[in-house]
């Protein structure tokens, strides 16, 4: 799905405020700390509540022993500030869906709300998703009691599908939940482009 090289160990994305890395084995306390809120928790459908201890851990290792492997299919990156490179506040991913979609989920520490960072990670991904895949289409779902997650969507360039149900593992069962999808051609119309791209040595892309 994604190239050999956005699994190499110095790969990051840069926005203004923000780089996207890969998650380190030193991320893991951030990681139960930010994540084990409950009012992040309770806001996804996948991060349990009370966080398991040791969780952070293996989801690091496991995710990013898999990627480095190439057999992992999931594009996981953790969010830091550009100043505190070393001190995780969130995490993004996209995933491949059976229908041939990538998914975007993501998740923000909440003393990191409301500035318009994971606005601006997001739209990191979503140019990673189209300019380095061929996908036709990013999709991507949010509680509906979750308006500033459904905001970051919109901002992004997602458009409004309707409600569904969506998988719910740490909830117990599905949700309903707040569809959004982004085609290629939306995302073309949006004055982006696909240029071929060539990646040797050291890799810190600028999207």
């Amino acid at each position: 799905m994604f190239p050999d090289l956005l699994c190499d160990d110095v790969f990051r994305l840069e926005t203004n405020r923000l780089w996207l890395r890969w998650p380190r084995a030193a991320d893991a306390a951030q990681i139960a700390r930010l994540a084990g809120d409950r009012d992040v928790a309770t806001k996804t459908a996948r991060i349990p509540h009370p966080y398991p201890e040791g969780a952070a851990a293996e989801f690091i290792l496991t995710s990013r022993s898999a990627n480095a492997r190439g057999e992992s299919l999931t594009l996981t990156l953790a969010l830091t500030k550009k100043r505190q490179p070393g001190e995780l506040i969130g995490c993004i991913s996209l995933t491949p869906k059976d229908d041939g979609a990538l998914e975007l989920g993501y998740w923000l520490g909440q003393p990191y709300w409301g500035r318009g960072l994971m606005s601006e990670a997001a739209a990191e991904m979503v140019d990673l998703g189209f300019r380095w895949t061929d996908i036709d289409e990013m999709q991507a779902s949010a509680l509906p009691d979750n308006p500033a997650s459904l905001r970051v969507l919109e901002k992004a360039g997602f458009a409004a599908c309707g409600r569904g149900t969506c998988d719910a593992p740490a909830r117990g069962g599905s949700l309903p939940c707040e569809t959004r999808r982004m085609t290629r051609e939306d995302w073309i119309d949006r004055g982006n482009v696909r240029p071929h791209r060539t990646c040797a040595g050291d890799c810190r892309v600028n999207i």
